[in-house]
């Protein structure tokens, strides 16, 4: 009977002691965590570079939008421009050489021998 209770004393102690180091371990993590380290730091930093990347990455895109708005006029015309040099030139200078002959020109014949002679 000595033996037994002894054994069961000693299987308690080992289960409190045991239990205290599952505590203690426990408390290191929390304390670890709470304390923040280099892995915390590199996160945080690395979260306000982004945010600082971002918002200059928005000025910029604003800016470039408020100038594209301001020149957008001028940009449409130079594409139609560019799009009928393209592809009418030929067509008009076919037409040239009848217009040329003619006398009386309505004002899109007006506008095709003005078109030509501006971009010759």
């Amino acid at each position: 009977m000595a033996i037994i209770a002894r054994i069961f004393i000693n299987n308690v102690q080992a289960a409190a002691a045991n239990n205290i180091n599952r505590k203690e371990t426990k408390n290191r993590a929390i304390s670890n965590n709470k304390g923040g380290g280099r892995r915390e730091l590199l996160l945080s930093s690395t979260f306000t570079t982004t945010a600082i990347v971002l918002d200059s990455q928005t000025q910029l895109l604003n800016k470039y939008l408020k100038k594209s708005e301001e020149n957008k006029a001028k940009n449409d015309k130079e594409r139609m421009d560019s799009y009928y040099k393209r592809n009418y030139k030929d067509y008009f200078q076919l037409l040239e050489g009848d217009l040329r002959q003619k006398k009386d020109l309505t004002e899109s014949e007006k506008g095709i021998l003005e078109w030509l002679d501006k971009n010759k």
